[in-house]
């Protein structure tokens, strides 16, 4: 008895198993956090808010949340950011500003719910991407998978019933989707050098710099108003969910998701982040009493299916990347 109560676990396979574990509390963490975005956006949106304004207040927050613990972990490392300044381009301007002020702009057209349901067929962008830039060709229980969740978002954008379809709000949210892949696709890799909160800050700073920028020239609506909102019957001062968007969803969510994604790789933390739609679709339901119809839960539930039987393939997927591509 007393062997087999032994711990026989290694250090390696503890330290692992840490990793882990720590790695999928700091996914459900982001991806909770990601969640309640929609629903806190969706309100001030209705009281005249724009898209741009709002993610440019939120990012600028979370930026001077985040930035003091970027520069102490970058410990006056200059010549990382010199080498990857067009990391932090990209991830600001795409993964950071592009994916948010798409994903609030679809909201502006469409319920939370299948705003994110399309946004998060990225993780099915994430393969597509691996497959064209790094010959990682997916194998037939991933094409399986892709069929899915194809098929799902039939059902979410409710095209069988011939209801009204908002095209603006259905672009938008595939435009949120290659922003969100390159969150994915840039925050899991280690090879760059760049430790996550340098990466969140150097992200949080470019996006809202990017932002404002646009806003300046005229070429991103900004608009603003004091009017108080309402969430679940309670009304709040516009300044509270501001504030929440900024240090909740924004600071908190892009760290969170950096940490995980460098723990669990792109693809497994793709895959934890649909959690996200979960908490999207309770915090729309909480505080805006939204929720999607019946067949567009359905074809959520399609979605969620094919991008599990795509990361199932993730197996053959490696094993043909270390063939090599097919030629």
């Amino acid at each position: 008895m007393t062997d087999l109560a032994r711990d026989t676990s290694t250090p390696e396979q503890a330290a692992e198993g840490g990793r882990l574990a720590s790695g999928l509390g700091f996914a459900l963490l982001s991806a909770s956090a990601f969640g309640m975005s929609g629903a806190l956006a969706r309100e001030l949106l209705g009281t005249g808010w724009s898209a741009g304004a709002i993610v440019l207040v939120r990012v600028g927050i979370a930026a001077v949340v985040v930035l003091p613990f970027g520069l102490a972990s970058l410990r006056w490392r200059w010549v990382l950011l010199r080498r990857n300044a067009w990391v932090m381009l990209v991830y600001g301007a795409l993964a950071v500003a592009g994916a948010q002020f798409c994903y609030f702009s679809a909201v502006q057209h469409m319920q939370v719910g299948p705003a994110l349901l399309i946004e998060y067929t990225a993780p099915a962008a994430v393969v597509v991407w691996l497959w064209l830039r790094h010959g990682q060709r997916p194998g037939p229980i991933t094409l399986v998978g892709a069929g899915l969740a194809a098929l799902g978002l039939v059902l979410v954008l409710d095209l069988l019933s011939g209801a009204d379809l908002s095209l603006p709000g259905v672009l938008w949210a595939l435009a949120a989707m290659v922003g969100a892949a390159t969150y994915f696709v840039i925050s899991a890799d280690e090879g760059n050098g760049l430790p996550p909160l340098v990466l969140a800050a150097g992200g949080l700073v470019v996006g809202t710099l990017t932002l404002g920028l646009l806003g300046l020239v005229g070429l991103l609506p900004m608009r603003a108003s004091t009017d108080s909102v309402t969430y679940a019957g309670t009304t709040v001062a516009w300044w509270v969910p501001m504030v929440v968007l900024g240090v909740v969803t924004a600071a908190i969510a892009y760290t969170a998701g950096i940490a995980a994604s460098r723990r669990l790789g792109s693809r497994l933390a793709s895959f934890v982040a649909l959690t996200e739609v979960l908490a999207g679709v309770f915090f729309a339901w909480l505080l805006l009493d939204e929720l999607p119809r019946p067949v567009q839960l359905l074809g959520g539930l399609l979605i969620l299916g094919g991008v599990v039987f795509v990361k199932l393939g993730e197996k053959d997927t490696a094993a043909v990347a270390t063939a090599g591509p097919v030629v």
